[in-house]
């Protein structure tokens, strides 16, 4: 089999991983064109480190790193730039001295409060051609997909 082959099903669509990586990279320019928009000197990574710590709370950089698929190199710069911005701030943890909660400012927790709404637009337009049902089973196939890679054989 040769690589067009992998990237295009038997019935000439995408492959499910084509089709699944366009949609991510058109989510993600779609955010950076509005945090563009909004002034915000962000990138995709950075907004959606503020918003696993807004939704989820303080972490380690390792929880951090995992959830937004950063090797620890990265996200070492990445906190340095947030850091710098006055977003988050690296706090001793609470069981482990060796290693750091990240957590929101009030600075992140206001920006990312900002911003929130036109990340819903964003995911909203994405949507936009699909009934409620049509989304309600979407969410249910990818999460299923989902949990069907996770689940390590």
């Amino acid at each position: 089999m040769n690589k067009v082959e992998c990237l295009i099903s038997p019935d000439g669509r995408d492959s499910l991983g084509v089709l699944i990586g366009s949609v991510r990279a058109e989510i993600v320019r779609a955010i950076e064109a509005d945090l563009a928009r909004l002034g915000v000197d962000l990138k995709f990574t950075q907004f959606h480190m503020l918003k696993r710590l807004s939704m989820q709370g303080p972490m380690s950089a390792t929880e951090l790193a995992r959830a937004v698929d950063l090797d620890g190199g990265a996200m070492t710069r990445q906190l340095d730039q947030l850091e710098s911005k006055g977003y988050l701030r690296r706090q001793p943890h609470e069981q482990d001295r060796r290693a750091l909660r990240i957590e929101l400012t009030e600075a992140g927790v206001a920006l990312f409060r900002h911003l929130h709404e036109t990340n819903a637009g964003t995911l909203e337009r994405a949507q936009r051609d699909l009934s409620a049902e049509e989304r309600e089973r979407l969410h249910d196939y990818l999460g299923r997909v989902l949990r069907a890679l996770r689940d390590k054989p």
